[in-house]
């Protein structure tokens, strides 16, 4: 089974290459994709200085910053075409413990899920040395996101997952409205509608040591009312189910 973990980058000089060792230590074998938006902090060459260590690290660099949302779509395309198995989101600053990868890969891979989701919330309040403004804002933005969609998932924002192939060839993410933080709630409501199981993996997330944020309150502001869209939006386009998919393709 071939793994692929995504990461985006956007001036991340500082944790690039710890991440990376951190991954490829792992007993799971993953591959690694970067999506570099033009860092200027020499965040690219970094990687490409790896590579020459590392033959499972991938690198697409794009010419400015675009988005989350679409780092991701590019980086599932790359991992449909390359005939990846499994498929996950990660940010590289060890927000997200690179040790938990292999809990979410045996989460699908052993477990039967289709999504494996690394929740903040699932088990508690599990975050570290974020201020309490910020905690309450993420906290209260899933439950908002739930109290909408009726979705039974409590960390909605979360960035830190394991999708199944069949999932994102369903899915189709290219079809994902939302550019930033919005993009994560969107791909679990297209994955709740279609069926899919999905899990939550209770993780415990740190904030950033090195670099800085790339959060602010309009990422938020564009997932809540993307939110509300979203919602509206699936009272009329109804998706396939999983089995008619199947028959479409056969």
């Amino acid at each position: 089974m071939a793994n692929l973990i995504i990461i985006p980058t956007y001036l991340e000089s500082e944790n690039i290459e710890a991440i990376t060792r951190a991954i490829f230590s792992l007993s799971v074998p993953f591959s690694i994709l970067v999506i570099d938006d033009n860092s200027a902090d020499g965040t690219a060459e970094i990687v490409k200085n790896l590579q020459g260590e590392f033959k499972n690290l991938h690198l697409i660099e794009r010419p400015g910053k675009l988005g989350l949302g679409t780092a991701y779509i590019t980086g599932f395309r790359w991992a449909l075409e390359n005939g990846f198995d499994y498929i996950f989101e990660m940010d590289a600053d060890f927000s997200h413990n690179p040790d938990d990868l292999i809990r979410l890969y045996s989460a699908c891979h052993d477990d039967g899920a289709d999504v494996a989701i690394g929740s903040r919330y699932i088990s508690g309040v599990n975050v570290v040395n974020w201020p309490l403004s910020r905690v309450l804002m993420s906290y209260f933005a899933s439950v908002y996101v739930r109290i909408i969609t009726r979705m039974n998932v409590k960390d909605t924002t979360a960035g830190f997952i394991c999708y199944k192939r069949e999932v994102l060839q369903n899915i189709h993410p290219e079809h994902i409205k939302s550019k930033g933080y919005g993009f994560q709630i969107e791909m679990k409501f297209a994955a709740w509608r279609l069926g899919y199981k999905i899990v939550e993996v209770p993780i415990i997330f740190t904030d950033r040591k090195l670099g800085t944020s790339k959060m602010s309150g309009g990422v938020f502001n564009e997932a809540l009312w993307g939110v509300i869209r979203m919602k509206i939006q699936s009272w009329f386009i109804k998706p396939q189910s999983r089995e008619k998919k199947a028959e479409n393709e056969q």
